[in-house]
């Protein structure tokens, strides 16, 4: 709450020498050794009436939190709303739809909050060994309120795999157990792999596989399930290999990222190569779903500063939304998409939507994506991100190249030399292989010349 200068003036009589900056400055002041009595009477006496210290910071917590129903958000998004800086979509509100109905649900939130603050602070300490402690007290808990639930599950789900890293794998098993969320049944599975029990990661990777809560867990039980068969005498169906499509470039190394270099080099096939990843097929799934990812549904918005409802990354996303967004579906199949996405770039810009992408994705952008890119195309990769929301955002190619028609485009991830595609964007590239979607991957290697 002070400059540099005011620190200097203030202290002019107590600090042996000019120091070279306020960091510095704060720990000649620390090294004084000041009371706090000793200190506010200096700080007051230097200029009266001013405000020198936050009072009160736990309760200006707790009424943080009653009043987002988080802890990340602060009284900063009033500033930057009043300032114009940012701007959030005008969704309706219900008093009654507040995330805490009851002192007992915010108690037992701000429980949960004290735990993984314990845990946090002991792994940045390297105190690893108290966290079966804390494992425990968490057990021991019984979440009987909505609003524990998701963090209540990430805690779990955290806890128990720093303890599988301490050999503590009983714990982690109850944890995971406890939490029932992604990527819980995964790790439950390669736990037991990892104690020798075959058949129970077995029958965990079946039950994964027969109801799949997301598709980073479908993936990880069908690669799971082949060595549990192996290992109980019994021969798995082979799996068949990635073969993408590829693109070999050889371009002069510099100082540009590698994707714009292959853009570079790819520009002269295409009207337009644009450097994206995963902001333009999440800019077009937003404008897409607008309304279905701000309908009004009760316990989904719980202020005015939201980006997304509280359940956008929730399995249950779909589910909660499915008679409208099957209406959505056939309105757009049934519509010029191009007229849709631009109507709701128009109408909605510059509101905040975690999908959206303005300072990126222009407008230009998102007309040349719905020209070229085929309506059945776009409806299999949107209905693909309603099924898994969190885990379908990304994994997108780096680029995409637009040509003069309809059909006449392209998807390129980009792969430097030593690079290796991740999971995520092996799942997008076998998904665009079974759809037809036009995808590969450039493969760049440093050329001399």
């Amino acid at each position: 709450l002070y400059t540099r200068a005011e620190l200097a003036a203030l202290f002019a009589d107590h600090l042996p020498a000019r120091q070279a900056n306020k960091a510095g400055q704060l720990a000649a002041i620390d090294e004084l050794a000041l009371t706090d009595v000793a200190l506010i009477e200096m700080l007051t006496a230097f200029e009266p009436g001013r405000i020198i210290a936050p009072l009160c910071l736990e309760v200006i917590a707790v009424l943080q939190l009653l009043f987002f129903g988080n802890r990340y958000q602060s009284l900063t998004e009033f500033v930057l709303a009043d300032l114009g800086v940012v701007t959030y979509f005008a969704y309706p509100l219900d008093r009654s739809a507040r995330k805490f109905a009851t002192r007992a649900a915010l108690e037992e939130y701000l429980a949960l909050c004290a735990l993984s603050d314990t845990y946090r602070e002991q792994l940045e300490e390297g105190v690893t060994d108290q966290l079966p402690a804390v494992a425990e007290q968490v057990l021991g808990l019984t979440i009987e309120h909505e609003s524990s639930t998701n963090r209540h599950a990430r805690l779990c789900n955290a806890l128990a795999r720093e303890l599988e890293r301490l050999e503590e794998l009983e714990l982690a098993l109850a944890l995971y157990a406890q939490s029932g969320r992604h990527p819980a049944r995964e790790r439950t599975a390669r736990v037991r792999e990892r104690c020798g029990d075959w058949a129970g990661a077995r029958a965990q990777c079946e039950a994964i596989l027969a109801a799949p809560q997301c598709e980073e867990e479908q993936d990880a039980a069908t690669r799971i399930l082949p060595r549990m068969l192996r290992k109980l005498g019994e021969k798995p169906q082979p799996r068949p290999r990635d073969d993408f499509a590829r693109i070999d470039l050889a371009v002069m190394q510099g100082d540009t990222r590698v994707e714009l270099l292959a853009a570079e080099a790819l520009a002269s096939d295409w009207q337009a190569v644009h450097y994206v990843e995963n902001s333009l097929m999440n800019t077009l799934f937003g404008l897409a779903f607008w309304q279905q990812i701000f309908e009004p549904l009760p316990g989904v918005f719980h202020h005015a500063y939201q980006g997304a409802p509280a359940d956008m990354y929730d399995s249950e996303f779909l589910a909660r939304r499915q008679s409208s967004i099957a209406d959505r579906i056939e309105e757009l199949r049934a519509s010029d998409i191009e007229s849709l996405l631009l109507e709701a770039f128009d109408t909605y810009y510059p509101c905040q939507c975690h999908w959206v992408d303005w300072r990126y994705i222009t407008r230009e952008i998102v007309a040349s994506a719905a020209r070229c890119i085929p309506k059945a195309h776009l409806l299999a990769i949107w209905q693909r991100q309603l099924f898994d929301p969190a885990g379908n955002r990304r994994g997108f190619p780096d680029l995409v190249a637009f040509g003069k028609a309809q059909g006449e485009y392209a998807l390129v991830e980009v792969k430097g030399p030593g690079d290796a595609l991740q999971d995520s964007q092996k799942r997008w590239l076998r998904f665009f292989a079974r759809q037809g979607i036009p995808a590969s991957v450039a493969w760049v290697e440093w050329r001399d010349d």
